[in-house]
């Protein structure tokens, strides 16, 4: 079994994403681990922010920030993470609480948090080339819910799910039963509306449109 390095913080800051990262519990091998996790982490969240699509993306975006990055976190890596850092890291990192990390993170973003959450717009899509055709002659797929804030006119949450297995239905459920939903204005197309979805909700809310 792994070996974890919690660096838990008590109460992170707000605005601050490097703390929240801290949060997460690390669940790589502690023998040859060189870069803490928060960092990994925060370099691929800038990386894919800027457009990086691969691990080998994110080495070349960390080699040619790497002084700037330690510049501004006060670090001093002499190299940069390689491609395989980054792969050993996906493949043992708490995804799961990565992104409830995340999407606590940019709730905070929100004027008056998750009081100021009160627009959710969710959307499902097929993930291009993922489709295969099954024994029985049907076609499976995966497929992604996404959970938009329109306070922030960013994703909060995502989740994806194989056809064979689940449903868009079942997959919204999860996402949106971490929130409070009280009151907020959910949009989403016709699959959603029906009662039976929203069985076990406020009397007040959510609204569905």
């Amino acid at each position: 079994m792994p070996e974890t390095c919690s660096t838990a913080v008590d109460q992170p800051a707000p605005d601050d994403l490097i703390s929240f990262l801290k949060a997460i519990p690390d669940g790589r091998y502690r023998r040859g681990v060189r870069y803490p996790q928060w960092f990994l982490l925060l370099v691929a969240v800038l990386g894919i922010l800027s457009g990086c699509r691969s691990s080998r993306d994110l080495e070349a975006f960390a080699r040619r920030h790497r002084e700037v990055l330690n510049e501004a976190l006060g670090l001093d890596f002499k190299r940069w993470p390689s491609d395989a850092t980054f792969l050993y890291l996906f493949n043992k990192a708490h995804l799961q609480e990565f992104g409830q990390v995340l999407q606590a993170w940019m709730v905070s973003q929100i004027p008056g948090g998750a009081d100021g959450l009160d627009q959710l717009v969710c959307d499902g899509k097929t993930l291009r080339g993922s489709a295969i055709e099954t024994e029985e002659g049907n076609h499976r797929f995966v497929a992604q819910v996404t959970v938009y804030a329109r306070a922030l006119g960013v994703a909060l949450a995502q989740k994806t799910y194989d056809t064979h297995e689940s449903s868009e239905r079942a997959a919204l459920k999860e996402l949106l039963s971490g929130l409070d939903l009280d009151g907020v204005l959910i949009q989403a197309d016709a699959l959603h509306t029906t009662q039976s979805f929203f069985d076990g909700a406020s009397p007040r809310g959510p609204t569905c449109s």
